[in-house]
């Protein structure tokens, strides 16, 4: 083994630990690789960056233009809904419609794309005839996979396929060579499904629908929102009545979030935060309510009349000390939150003094600043350290008489008992809620004959304990009013008030090409830019309906949208969302349709003819698209997958360095000592079940330029035809049915359709035997060696 082969085997290693652990992008891992191949030398620079002039590459970007001129121009749409009228009641007949139409469209359309374009289609098939979502759903995203296998531009595997045969000067393959082979495997792949589907294919309930009462039911059960929505009476003369939502800490002490309030009869949706409440209002809320049972187990915790003094704060053991932040602290421009302040030093922040104002509520919150003075209580003992803290510049003691002059402190300090029965006994104080849900800071306990100076967070409250509190004494009238809600859960009729003349449910998902993919709901600000509430997301097969800001939308969610009709028909239009439940029809330039059609007719016309090759034809058409109007050049950048293509780009000098540096043929000579005695169909089949299984962790594109040279090295070896060892690799490349993360198309449909990791294998592992059959069986005949 050469010094080159070992570096291109580490790179290749590598580059597939990262693929399979995805602990980077696989498009940078890509790119990576690239850069690898020309820093240690064994490709020169116009071979590390040949896969950016790939005649594939080219293809692959080019074919994203021309697909989504055919979908922006409404002809696929045009085509799936008609053919779709003929699905019939028959749950094999649809499956057998949708497969052969969504593959039909593959043929010449993005896979991804036709899945995208379908799916509320085959969502409002399932609507009208009461099957299952979870029965139709795998077998669209399966049907648009085999119609990938039956051109050249179907799928980006066969086009890289041909590449390699034509940069080793063999003959490529041309645009309907695949089809007599794809055709047997796509006819054979969607016949197992339909006749085999009350067997095989997963039944989750019957379609979801925004559109009545029924609708809503399902929506409710299929995200488990029973169980998370209910209703909050405020009680007559209650103290929340006149105070604003925000105010109410409804969301801050218990996590609680306000979909709707009812009030004299009338249903207010979305309620503004300013909203006031009154007395009898019916709160529709989403939460854990036992949250609220467990305040309801604090009991009541009755301040005593007399203020604790400043003498409260000092013990020997307890000082309060001034620190002045330093304009080189690590703390300037962070919260005391964020600094984790507490542990980081040992000390408790009272009050914080900026430019002269006095800051004493919320202070987890405070954005710190140089110059900043911050009043502490802490050890005794620790002064010392803190004083020599580089993040501070200056340390100050402060006595009895000084604290007692900081009148915001003292007046905040009261004292409370906690009751034998209450919930609080035994927990820990930082369960407790009381800073976090209630800016309420135990500066001591007084426990029997015992005193608990400076407590930390995981101090146990026992009963009878006796807490010197810092906070708001109005704050515990607050706790008393929260702990006299009522909650009622609503029955059937109840859920229907989420529907209304002008608001609505809508169940949306990602877009193969969003931008928001791996954002939170928070990062992206979703209520404010879109004015729509998120009531709960779907993730492969959990359901989440809490604190759903921190969430991460992913590829395959489904979520649940609730706000203004107008709202949501404008949301429908994004494209970044495919709504799986229509609102409003969407716009299509029907006009172009016709030219769209042509202009993509024009494309085929001379590569089947042989009179130029389907890069330059390719890039012709997605030119001729922009400049007919059929879509815009931004939606034209903004149709091309660039994952896929510096994916596709940085892997191609990897395949090439393998054949140049003759791993290729060392790899392919262990295949032939392990395999080669068998006879060259044993080898193929033995190639073909590597690369499919493969696939399951592998993105398909760079496993084929991983495959290639192997498999041209070995069919050399062996002194069969290439053209028959390629085809095999390119079917099996494209069987990506095993594993949702095995191809695009197979996530977008695992949040609609409810679908879990298990039941791709349950359905992919015999349809994937079955192409595997097809293919050993067809390729003899059409591609003999």
């Amino acid at each position: 083994m050469t010094a080159d082969i070992a570096i291109v085997l580490s790179i290749l290693v590598i580059s597939l630990v990262l693929f399979v652990t995805e602990k980077v992008r696989m498009d940078v891992t890509a790119l990576l690789v690239l850069a690898a191949l020309a820093l240690t030398g064994v490709l020169d620079t116009s071979e590390a960056v040949s896969g950016f002039s790939n005649p594939a590459v080219i293809t692959v970007w080019a074919m994203f233009i021309l697909s989504e001129g055919l979908a922006n121009t409404g002809v696929a749409n045009i085509i799936g809904r008609y053919v779709l009228r003929f699905t019939g009641k028959t749950e094999s007949r649809m499956i057998f419609v949708i497969m052969l139409t969504s593959g039909s469209l593959s043929a010449v359309m993005n896979n991804i794309g036709v899945a995208a374009l379908m799916l509320p289609v085959v969502l409002k098939v399932a609507r009208e005839t009461d099957t299952s979502p979870s029965k139709l759903l795998m077998p669209l995203a399966y049907g648009s996979l085999l119609g990938g296998l039956t051109t050249l531009i179907g799928t980006p595997p066969n086009l890289l396929i041909s590449d390699a045969l034509r940069q080793n000067n063999l003959e490529p393959f041309g645009l309907f060579d695949f089809t007599p082979i794809g055709a047997a495997v796509m006819i054979g792949g969607i016949a197992f499904v339909a006749f085999s589907s009350r067997f095989i294919l997963p039944d989750y309930g019957k379609s979801r629908s925004s559109t009545d009462q029924q609708g809503v039911e399902s929506l409710f059960s299929q995200y488990e929102l029973g169980e998370r929505t209910f209703f909050l009476k405020v009680s007559p003369n209650s103290v929340l009545s006149g105070k604003s939502l925000i105010e109410s800490q409804l969301g801050k002490a218990l996590g609680f979030r306000v979909i709707a309030l009812q009030r004299n009869g009338e249903t207010i949706f979305t309620p503004d935060p300013d909203s006031r409440l009154q007395s009898g209002d019916r709160l529709l809320t989403q939460g854990q309510a036992e949250r609220l049972a467990e305040l309801q187990g604090w009991q009541k915790l009755v301040p005593d009349d007399a203020s604790p003094s400043a003498s409260t704060l000092l013990s020997p053991e307890v000082s309060v000390t001034e620190l002045t932040i330093a304009p080189d602290s690590f703390l300037v421009g962070n919260s005391v939150q964020g600094t984790n302040f507490r542990n980081r030093f040992d000390a408790s922040i009272i009050l914080i003094r900026q430019q002269g104002e006095f800051k004493h509520r919320k202070l987890a919150q405070e954005v710190l600043h140089a110059g900043d003075k911050v009043l502490v209580q802490c050890k005794s003992s620790n002064v010392e350290q803190l004083k020599e803290d580089p993040n501070f510049s200056h340390l100050k003691l402060a006595t009895k008489e000084e604290i007692n002059r900081y009148t915001s402190i003292t007046e905040r300090l009261f004292e409370i008992s906690i009751p034998a029965d209450s919930w609080l006994v035994g927990k820990a104080i930082k369960d407790s809620q009381l800073r976090l849900g209630f800016d309420l800071h135990v500066i001591k306990i007084q426990r029997q004959e015992e005193e608990v100076l400076l407590p930390r967070a995981d101090e146990i409250l026992q009963a009878g304990d006796r807490l010197t509190l810092h906070g708001r004494r109005d704050d515990l009238q607050l706790i008393r009013s929260l702990q006299e809600l009522e909650i009622q859960f609503p029955d059937k009729e109840e859920t229907g008030i989420l529907e209304s003349e002008d608001v609505g449910l809508a169940e949306a998902t990602l877009s193969p090409k969003s931008k928001i993919v791996g954002h939170s709901l928070a990062d992206i600000q979703f209520s404010e830019k879109y004015g729509l509430q998120i009531l709960g997301i779907q993730k492969a097969d959990s359901s989440y309906r809490a604190h759903l800001g921190n969430k991460q939308l992913q590829f395959g969610d489904s979520f649940l949208l609730m706000g203004p009709k107008e709202k949501l028909s404008l949301l429908e239009k994004d494209p970044d969302f495919i709504f799986l439940s229509q609102v409003d029809n969407k716009a299509f330039q029907k006009s172009k349709s016709i030219l769209a059609t042509c202009i993509m007719i024009a494309v085929l016309i001379p590569v089947f003819f042989g009179w130029y090759s389907i890069a330059i034809t390719a890039v012709t058409g997605a030119a001729l698209m922009v400049l007919c109007g059929c879509l815009k050049m931004e939606e034209a950048y903004r149709a091309i997958e660039w994952k896929s293509v510096f994916l596709i780009a940085g892997m191609l000098p990897l395949g090439t360095a393998i054949e140049k540096t003759g791993a290729a043929e060392l790899l392919a000579t262990g295949i032939m000592s392990t395999m080669g005695d068998h006879g060259p169909w044993i080898v193929i089949g033995s190639l073909y079940v590597v690369t499919a299984i493969a696939t399951t962790i592998i993105p398909t594109s760079a496993l084929v330029v991983l495959m290639s040279p192997i498999v041209l090295k070995s069919c050399a070896d062996l002194g069969i035809s290439p053209q028959s060892g390629m085809m095999a690799i390119a079917l099996a490349a494209s069987a990506s049915f095993t594993s949702p993360i095995s191809h695009p198309a197979n996530i977008l449909v695992m949040g609609p359709g409810g679908y879990r990791f298990v039941d791709y294998i349950k359905v992919g592992a015999p349809l994937a035997l079955v192409v595997f059959i097809i293919s050993m069986i067809t390729l003899p005949i059409f591609w003999p060696l």
